[in-house]
């Protein structure tokens, strides 16, 4: 039986996306993500704080090439995507890294200061954004035909 690796999250851009290309001029974004579990306060009256966990994010090509253009600090968004972890070593220790590949993207709101109308962000809100194609690191092949999401998935 296949399996599926998807996130869907919702949150804030922690700060705006750092892009660099690649020697071929592959463009690569990365940000981080904070989404937030509000507090609550139990029935004995104990206050459980709000708890932020963050995500690191990375987009790919046309993707990058957006979010460089119109995605910025406190924005609020919307990101759908994979799971990846990476692995290096450094100092004689492994070092790991999970990180979002994202494949689609929708600015859900703006903060008031990126509402101007002066050249930034010239994106429609809730602009929904989506890979040209299935994202994929440079280095590895092309899916096979017929190697969609639901074939084989229930073999």
């Amino acid at each position: 039986m296949s399996s599926v690796n998807k996130v869907i999250l919702i949150g804030n851009v922690g700060a705006d996306p750092e892009v660099r290309y690649l020697d071929r001029g592959v463009a690569i974004a990365t940000f981080n993500l904070a989404t937030t579990e509000r507090g609550y306060t139990m029935q004995n009256g104990t206050q459980v704080p709000d708890v932020t966990e963050w995500h690191s994010v990375v987009l790919w090509r046309n993707l990058a090439e957006w979010a460089q253009q119109n995605l910025r600090k406190s924005m609020k968004v919307y990101v759908e995507g994979k799971l990846k972890t990476r692995a290096w070593e450094k100092d004689g220790q492994i070092r790991r890294k999970t990180e979002v590949i994202a494949e689609n993207i929708q600015i859900l709101y703006r903060p008031e200061q990126y509402k101007r109308n002066d050249g930034l962000n010239t994106a429609p809100l809730n602009d929904e954004v989506r890979a040209e194609e299935p994202i994929q690191e440079p280095q590895e092949q092309t899916p096979e035909a017929g190697s969609g999401f639901f074939n084989g998935l229930f073999r």
